[in-house]
């Protein structure tokens, strides 16, 4: 066969596919002219389902009333502060809680051994198997990010944790000192918090800054303790910057009370708006009085759940100074008045603590505050919290009269949302 004729006969062999093609293709086209399109058009609004931030949600709370909350307590201390936490922790025990305790890396290791150890040899907590101390301990330096680095760190713990010790099944996150006490019983605390929205989030706040724009939020500081195994003061480099204007500054008490959803959300950051709030308080004087504050009342989600209030009785100068009062003796009646269920600031083993012990919680030196789940006896002497009964059973007193009156007063018309995140 001559090259003419074979390239012919080749060419021709693609027609008839050619034109079933085409055939196919002119009918495709006139049923995409024709017939409504099963998918959105290009100018319709795409489904929320197609963005990812719509896929990560915080875990729905628990309603009020549905079961008795759980609380996760961190409680932080330093150097000498050891006997401290440990006194802090059986003030404030309750098998149903959560219990992280953190000493600082300026703390030396036998500390936390030694803490650690003598949690162990307690026959209750070490039965209900709730309390962790933190082995790898974090560099906290004074006025620097590395305390709101800490309180994630442990929010983490207590979400992924295992369960047994302090794992995901809690309500709130409580974050308190070794100069913090309690002023309520936690059958009294779980009794009132029982009856809340378990979305609520007490933190005392404000967009009011003032003074703290040109000394806090404008100097850019850096601190040591996120890069140097020793402990050092915060320094300032010469810039200063503008306040932002991506979100809205807040302020307050570092002290808090925060719903389990909202802590989800802080470590999630589906928005990325904990992250990027997170990267600019890195060079913030105090931190910690501003990282939460303003993630929560910038979250849309959030925003409506703020009870503006830290739980505390503290005792500044006016105007207020950097540090408050050391609570004493004398200030008991106001302490007990304010219907706060913590205060601070003590002195380790002040007296006020054993008239607190005695009066208010009715606790024995180195027992755990008595409740409805201590089922042992008192003949003799002996602790009745050395046998763990039902841990459902409360029995609430005259510091759940106390904080109920004051969170009526929170919640109420007056106070709730006027005063949230304005």
């Amino acid at each position: 066969m001559k090259p003419q004729s074979l390239h012919a006969a080749v060419d021709r062999r693609w027609l008839l596919p050619l034109a079933v093609g085409s055939a196919l293709s002119l009918l495709l086209l006139v049923a995409l002219t024709t017939f409504p399109l099963p998918f959105p058009s290009s100018s319709s609004s795409p489904s929320a389902a197609l963005f990812v931030e719509h896929k990560l949600a915080p875990t729905p709370p628990s309603p009020a009333g549905a079961s008795l909350p759980r609380i996760a307590f961190l409680i932080s201390g330093s150097a000498g502060d050891a006997s401290a936490l440990r006194r802090v922790l059986l003030a404030l025990y309750h098998p149903r809680n959560r219990y992280i305790l953190h000493l600082d890396a300026e703390a030396p290791d036998s500390d936390r051994r030694d803490l650690a150890a003598g949690l162990a040899a307690h026959p209750v907590i070490a039965s209900a198997a709730n309390v962790r101390v933190v082995d790898r301990a974090n560099l906290i330096t004074y006025r620097g990010p590395t305390m709101v680095a800490n309180t994630l760190h442990a929010a983490a713990a207590f979400l992924w944790g295992h369960a047994g010790a302090g794992g995901s099944d809690w309500d709130w996150f409580i974050n308190l000192s070794a100069s913090d006490y309690p002023l309520v019983t936690q059958d009294d605390l779980i009794h009132v918090f029982s009856k809340l929205p378990r979305d609520l989030n007490f933190i005392d706040h404000t967009s009011d800054i003032g003074w703290k724009e040109f000394q806090r939020a404008k100097p850019v500081i850096i601190d040591p303790g996120l890069y140097m195994k020793k402990k050092a003061d915060v320094f300032w480099i010469p810039q200063r910057r503008s306040v932002p204007t991506a979100f809205k500054l807040f302020t307050g008490s570092a002290w808090m009370a925060l719903s389990r959803p909202f802590v989800e959300y802080c470590l999630w950051g589906w928005d990325n708006l904990p992250r990027t709030v997170l990267m600019y308080y890195s060079n913030f004087i105090s931190s910690p009085e501003g990282y939460f504050h303003t993630v929560v009342c910038n979250a849309e989600e959030f925003k409506n759940t703020t009870v503006n209030h830290d739980l505390h009785y503290i005792s500044w100068d006016n105007p207020p100074k950097q540090h408050p009062h050391y609570l004493t003796v004398e200030d008991l009646d106001r302490m007990v008045a304010s219907d706060a269920p913590f205060a601070r600031k003590f002195h380790a083993d002040d007296p006020v603590l054993d008239r607190i012990d005695e009066d208010i919680l009715s606790r024995g030196a180195d027992m755990p505050t008595p409740g409805g789940w201590c089922a042992g006896t008192r003949e003799n002497g002996s602790d009745p919290c050395s046998v763990i009964g039902d841990t459902s059973l409360l029995r609430p007193g005259r510091g759940a009269v106390r904080l109920q009156r004051l969170v009526t007063s929170l919640l109420s018309e007056e106070k709730f949302h006027p005063r949230q995140c304005k």
